[in-house]
């Protein structure tokens, strides 16, 4: 009997699974997983070490996680409804509110989660959300999951869509900014391996320095910033072509999208 069932076995369980594991949180062989796709499956086990077995050994479980397209939800749990028994259920379908999870699967038990990608190298940013079933223990164990792969956060149900435009989707907008950055460097003559990491470890500086300093972004922006030079030449193009707006905007694009696949 696993301890956590995978009901999915896409990059994001994968992300999960393969950093509890990494952590020392969980052993393979205490979890388990299941997709329709056998090479899903296939990656996943490659990746993580886990398992991947049929849908039956869900019952079985402590936990099932729900990893699997908020579109493809319904038809996913459609062999559970019922069998759940009191178990606690955990999903990280985008969109999808603990009232539906709630009425597809019988269960009560419900913690509603968005976690992202950097979980599979230890540096998720999460947040979890309980339902009104969930008892504290079932928030506090989930806590200690996300916690494993990363930060993690407990807020209000509400508040998960814009988690899920800010941290949900974020690594996308980072990945997109490093791309930037290196090709600006690439542009200026550096050798394209060497631009793509001063870029990634100029972004994970920053991100230490704004975790690790308590101070504010813009606090730190000004310390690097000298009258006339260089930074605030950069700072200048772009605010002229509208970077802080659009990083917003993206944010809030996603939480919206996020809101259209919960109903």
């Amino acid at each position: 009997m696993s301890k956590i069932f995978f009901l999915g076995a896409g990059k994001m369980a994968t992300a999960i699974a393969g950093g509890l594991v990494k952590s020392g949180l969980y052993k393979a062989e205490e979890l388990a997983a299941f997709d329709v796709n056998a090479a899903a499956g296939a990656a996943f086990t490659k990746t993580t070490g886990v398992a991947v077995c049929g849908l039956d050994a869900a019952s079985k479980a402590e936990a099932l996680l729900i990893a699997v397209k908020p579109q493809m939800i319904a038809s996913a749990l459609a062999p559970l409804s019922g069998k759940l028994g009191d178990k606690l259920v955990i999903s990280i379908a985008a969109g999808v509110p603990i009232e539906k999870i709630s009425s597809l699967t019988g269960a009560k038990r419900i913690v509603r989660v968005m976690p992202n990608t950097p979980a599979l190298v230890g540096a998720g940013a999460a947040a979890y959300a309980p339902g009104p079933g969930a008892a504290a223990e079932d928030a506090a164990l989930v806590g200690k999951i996300l916690g494993a792969v990363g930060t993690a956060f407990q807020v209000k149900e509400h508040d998960i869509d814009a988690v899920t435009g800010l941290s949900g989707s974020g690594p996308a907008y980072a990945f997109e900014f490093i791309q930037a950055l290196a090709d600006g460097g690439v542009a200026e003559g550096l050798p394209r391996d060497i631009s793509v990491k001063l870029a990634a470890q100029t972004l994970l500086g920053a991100a230490k320095m704004v975790l690790e300093s308590g101070k504010h972004p813009n606090e730190l922006c000004d310390a690097v910033t000298s009258p006339a030079g260089t930074t605030s030449r950069g700072l200048e193009l772009l605010a002229e072509r509208a970077f802080h707006a659009a990083a917003m905007q993206a944010v809030r694009a996603a939480a919206q999208r996020s809101r259209e696949l919960g109903k």
